[in-house]
């Protein structure tokens, strides 16, 4: 039985789901578009999350560090962008900018590609491997906001070794953040 690694279904050793979004400036990805050769790490995150803003310089440094090891790095806005316009497509390109997100930072306005890896939070982390299986789902690290820690990767950078080193996947920690602002009626179970 496969070990659950997210609050819903996903588990360890599932192909990550497959999608196909825009980013703020219309462009259109597909998770091939976007994995990497090793690895793929798939982020649900917004603009106005304490929660992401704590940590969003951060992973712009981590994606840095990770791309030249084969693992590239994708952000999903699943938030409800009618009600929460704050996290919309102009905000998202001066968040990214802000960030040094050099990643596509991607509009999942159906919010079906949230459901389909169960993401619960911003920010909520998945890793999947070379062949698209994902490996790992929980946290950055356990920084939080107004804890006066800097955000260091731990937790994420540590499955990313693992992943690399062919080791067995590791547990994640489930994320805290701000819920993702499903449309009315488009929650989750």
């Amino acid at each position: 039985m496969a070990e659950v690694l997210s609050t819903f279904e996903l588990s360890s050793g599932d192909v990550a789901p497959g999608f196909e979004l825009p980013d703020a400036w219309e462009k259109t990805y597909s998770l091939r578009d976007v994995a990497g050769e090793k690895g793929t790490v798939i982020v649900f995150a917004c603009n106005h999350c304490p929660f992401v803003i704590h940590l969003a310089k951060e992973l712009g440094e981590f994606a840095k560090e990770v791309v030249e090891k084969g693992v590239k790095t994708v952000v999903i806005n699943s938030n409800d962008l009618e009600n929460y316009p704050q996290d919309g497509p102009e905000p998202m390109k001066e968040f990214a900018r802000e960030s040094g997100w050099d990643f596509p930072y991607l509009i999942d306005r159906t919010q079906d590609v949230a459901k389909s890896y169960g993401a619960a939070c911003t920010p909520d982390f998945f890793l999947a491997d070379g062949k698209g299986k994902i490996v790992y789902a929980g946290q950055f690290d356990e920084t939080r906001p107004r804890s006066g820690e800097k955000p260091t990767g731990k937790d994420l950078r540590g499955a990313v070794e693992k992943m690399l080193a062919d080791e067995a996947p590791v547990k994640g920690v489930p994320s805290s953040g701000c819920n993702i602002k499903w449309k009315p009626g488009n929650e989750p179970r």
